[in-house]
């Protein structure tokens, strides 16, 4: 029951070129919601995944170097929906790829997401974000591990699967960092981010401070870092900006909108507009 002190993984932060096309395929093609009372103007859109989102500023497109676990309630309604776009986003990088346990959307800009349907794995989650996956170097996982458990607190441990040796990491309830090995080398990172909050603040930013790794102190209740760290060797081993936040932040566990992207003008039923982001107990 004990999810250590990461606390939720709320966001997860790649610019795109043009919000127009984003739409199509986040809104339209994945079903999901954009934020209507934060970012709504053209220089950032904010997206909605149950309790999480995606953050996407207008630039120069960044591409995850690995994907996004995405869990939304209807493989078939997923589908249909992505067919529809696929005309609109012929001339991106869009593809649709179906796998037994999941859908593998890719975004207009080359982002990797897998769709699942609601599964027992996912704990209760219906519409969410349950996990974030890296593809980092070989023999890295234990370090990383190592990493998150003595800097942050959170239970880590590595796993072998038929994909290769896992670091999994836990960033909140049902969430998790995933950091996968592989022997292809990686793309150069280009700034994306993630972001999460943690209930020992002070104590994660000492720990980070006297290792020279925090970047960058936003705010009372924010500071960023980079380099994921061999502990023993002083070494990088994995470069992903952390924005690490606050339980106290104003933000913390605030409320997101989720549409039903099933409900329609011309098949309209009152009151089902909205859509829960957990299962019901009985569900």
């Amino acid at each position: 029951m004990d999810i250590g002190k990461i606390v939720h993984l709320e966001h997860v932060n790649v610019r795109i070129p043009d919000q127009r096309i984003a739409t199509i395929f986040y809104v339209s093609g994945l079903g999901l919601t954009r934020d209507p009372y934060l970012m709504t103007g053209i220089d950032n859109m904010w997206v909605n995944v149950g309790r999480s989102q995606f953050h996407m500023p207008t630039g120069q497109p960044q591409v995850l170097r690995g994907h996004v676990g995405l869990v939304l309630p209807s493989r078939e309604g997923l589908l249909q929906r992505l067919a529809k776009v696929r005309g609109t986003l012929a001339d991106t990088r869009f593809a649709v790829r179906e796998h037994e346990d999941y859908v593998e959307a890719v975004s207009p800009w080359g982002n990797r997401l897998r769709c699942y349907e609601p599964a027992p794995e996912f704990g209760p989650i219906r519409l969410g974000i349950p996990y974030v996956e890296l593809e980092v170097p070989p023999d890295s996982a234990d370090a990383i591990v190592r990493f998150y458990r003595e800097i942050f607190e959170t239970p880590a441990e590595v796993r072998d699967g038929k994909g290769g040796r896992l670091a999994r990491v836990v960033v909140g309830k049902d969430q998790y960092l995933q950091f996968r090995e592989t022997d292809a080398p990686p793309p150069p990172y280009d700034n994306h981010h993630i972001q999460i909050y943690v209930a020992n603040y002070a104590a994660t930013h000492d720990r980070l401070d006297k290792l020279g790794l925090v970047t960058e102190i936003s705010n009372e209740h924010q500071y960023r870092f980079t380099d994921i760290t061999d502990l023993a060797q002083r070494r990088t081993l994995f470069v992903l900006e952390h924005e690490v936040r606050s339980v106290r932040n104003p933000l913390y566990r605030r409320p997101l909108v989720n549409r039903n992207p099933d409900q329609t003008n011309m098949s309209y039923t009152p009151g089902a507009d909205a859509l829960s982001w957990e299962l019901a107990p009985a569900e």
